[in-house]
């Protein structure tokens, strides 16, 4: 048996018109510069821990390398 079309239209999935609706809500709620500010600390965020991990063999390197500049340095 086939559950009725409007059972089937309601079971948890979110239309273009829900989703639009919801955005209105909160945009209403926190305001568009609450929201502006919190989407720029998200994208800070994941910069950082994209940095983070593209950074992590190189962060061990990096003593290394300033060590042997600083032997270079002192020569000259």
């Amino acid at each position: 048996m086939r559950a009725p079309r409007n059972l089937r239209r309601q079971a948890g999935f979110l239309s273009i018109q829900h989703l639009l609706i919801l955005l209105v809500i909160v945009v209403l709620v926190f305001g568009t510069k609450k929201l502006r500010n919190v989407g720029q600390d998200l994208g800070s965020a994941v910069k950082g821990f994209k940095d983070g991990v593209k950074g992590e063999g190189e962060a061990e390197a990096k003593p290394e390398t300033k060590a042997i500049e600083q032997k270079d340095d002192s020569k000259a």
